[in-house]
């Protein structure tokens, strides 16, 4: 029986490893770091998280990732199981303590006996006579992979910068003007309704921290980077800014749910902090992405009222993206059309979020795990929101302005001619169905698998 070589060591590798090995096929995983490190990581554990350390909400009923979370979970992930074990209070949001996340996948897989890990850079795409093999790399694909994408292709590589967003000590937040809540002191997993700190800004203060914003020094960019467009989910705070003076309010400040128990009012605008790890002792500022320098960041944040003081465990910062232009690449199985030993999986496919990238590897482990031994696996039904996300980036993405997408409702197929519901009974209609679809589909691989 053949291996599965899969190259790069982060979400969508891990679920795809894991899926082909419990598949009963031996797995190969290439992780460059140490040997290579990135501009955003800091350690060499697996699945490391660089940005938030929210996988978003857990809703199954009412949110399109809750639904791929459920979906997850039912197949078996590796990466939910981590977050389940290490979540932290975050309202409706599933939030794990990042470092116990990346020690329970990197553990999981360096004990697995049909997996073996090697820690060395690929710079180049394997031959076929290697084998199948999965390209994993996410949005920091080494450069000399990335150029050899691009010759096999013949497609340029789209690329973007996502923003790394502060984490602050809690003891130095001031709880005297900050206060613990959940927009409508919305429960969570693991959470009490009280999950978020909240710094309140009024109108004459927000009006000052978006003019330093504005004014504030930000990073340079390389000749090469100068291009190189944003991903429109993950914006630099500053970016926002420009775009308007109430674009924040309206976004990552909007202050709607909350309410200041000093006078019992709604704020004009308000900043989020979001735990960060399972003792509770850092807290990232949410939504606050930033290309500003870091000296720039220290002065500018500590405006807000209740940061005054604030000691950043970690500044906000930038890293190059690249994804693949998959409808035009890729076919339903993943494989690439050039290459059809080769299959792609994660970011570099053009979903985006932990999550998505994380459900893309797993259905990326579960094809190539079905091709080596003989029982093909056909794509999930796109009523589920595995199948919609991959039919999306693999044929229902307009090819010309495919970018980057998370899962949403929006792709899915709607409910049947006739059926008259809207609003939030229409996502649970269509999160029921795709769950008992979802049913079907598992117990028809498990079916072709014995």
């Amino acid at each position: 029986m053949e291996t599965l070589h899969i190259i790069g060591g982060g979400l969508a590798g891990c679920e795809a490893a894991w899926a082909a090995a419990n598949a009963g096929v031996a797995v190969v995983l290439h992780e460059m770091r140490p040997v290579r490190g990135t501009d955003a990581h800091v350690t060499d554990g697996l699945a490391e998280l660089v940005c938030s350390n929210s996988l978003r909400s857990d809703d199954w009923l009412n949110n399109a990732v809750g639904l791929l979370h459920a979906e997850m979970r039912r197949a078996n992930s590796l990466i939910l199981a981590a977050a389940d074990a290490h979540k932290l209070p975050a309202g409706g949001a599933l939030a794990v303590d990042r470092h116990g996340f990346s020690a329970h996948i990197t553990h999981a897989l360096e004990r697995h006996p049909a997996i073996e890990i090697r820690r060395a850079e690929i710079s180049a795409l394997p031959p076929s006579e290697l084998g199948p093999t999965i390209i994993a790399t996410g949005p920091l694909t080494a450069p000399g992979l990335a150029n050899s994408i691009r010759i096999l292709t013949g497609e340029d590589s789209l690329a973007f910068f996502d923003a790394i967003a502060p984490v602050i000590h809690r003891d130095s937040i001031n709880t005297d003007i900050a206060w613990f809540q959940s927009r409508y002191d919305k429960k969570g997993p693991e959470g009490d309704g009280a999950d978020y700190l909240n710094c309140p800004l009024d109108e004459a203060q927000y009006g000052a921290f978006i003019a330093a914003l504005l004014a504030g020094e930000k990073t340079d960019f390389k000749d090469w980077e100068k291009s190189t467009p944003y991903f429109e989910g993950c914006l630099p705070v500053e970016v926002m800014a420009s775009r308007g003076v109430d674009t924040l309010r309206f976004g990552p400040m909007k202050p709607v749910g909350l309410s200041d128990p000093r006078n019992g009012r709604r704020p004009y605008a308000v900043v989020q902090l979001r735990q960060d790890n399972a003792l509770g002792t850092l807290w990232n500022m949410v939504g606050f992405q930033t290309k500003l320098k870091h000296g720039e960041q220290t002065r500018i944040f500590r405006m807000i009222p209740g940061l005054e003081d604030a000691q950043f465990a970690r500044l906000g910062g930038l890293h190059r993206n690249t994804f693949i232009n998959s409808p035009r690449l890729l076919d339903a199985q993943l494989r690439l059309k050039a290459a059809p030993h080769l299959r792609f999986a994660g970011q570099i496919t053009g979903v985006e979020g932990y999550v998505e990238s994380a459900a893309i590897g797993l259905l990326c482990g579960r094809f190539a795990a079905g091709e080596i031994i003989g029982a093909a696996i056909a794509p999930p039904p796109p009523t589920t929101a595995f199948g919609a996300l991959l039919d999306h980036i693999t044929g229902g993405a307009d090819q010309k302005t495919f970018q980057p997408m998370n899962v949403n409702f929006g792709l899915f197929p709607d409910l049947p001619p006739g059926t008259r519901i809207r609003g939030k009974d229409r996502k649970q209609a269509l999160a029921r169905r795709a769950m008992a679809d979802l049913e079907t589909w598992l117990n028809g691989t498990r079916a072709a698998a014995e």
